[in-house]
């Protein structure tokens, strides 16, 4: 039997706690093929990154992982700035918290709303990556 491995060009993974970090690109390495996986530790250098690759001609990510409460620039600011930007291809963006604060929930589904992309929201610890996280439609059979 073969395991036919996704493919994703790249992935930003933003988030100010290493913990979570390696637990995601731990999870990943298992449920995705990427050479270019990027870690940030606050929005702004994820959102320079992503303002950089966009001048330089480079495609965007075509998945982020985004902690909400980070220093510098949160993952909401973060956000604003991505829509804003009105990015051409297809993005998922997984907001991740360990805020158990309901206005939190609320507020991500405002963003949803407004998203032109896939915004899906995801409570810390992380345990699993599913495919809808990553992009990938699963069909149930």
């Amino acid at each position: 039997m073969y395991i036919l491995m996704k493919k994703v060009s790249c992935i930003f993974i933003v988030d100010d706690d290493p913990i979570t970090v390696f637990g995601i690109k731990k999870m990943l390495k298992s449920a995705v093929s990427c050479d270019d996986i990027q870690i940030f530790q606050n929005g702004l250098e994820a959102h320079e990154a992503y303002q950089e690759r966009i001048e330089e001609g480079k495609s965007a990510p075509n998945v982020i992982f985004l902690d909400i409460n980070m220093p510098i620039m949160d993952g909401w600011e973060f956000l604003d700035e991505l829509i804003a930007s009105n990015p051409k291809e297809h993005i998922t963006v997984n907001m991740i918290t360990s805020s158990i604060d309901p206005l939190d929930y609320k507020k991500w589904n405002s963003f949803k709303i407004r998203c032109p992309f896939t915004l899906n929201f995801k409570n810390k610890p992380i345990f699993k990556i599913e495919g809808n996280e990553l992009g990938f439609i699963e069909i149930a059979s």
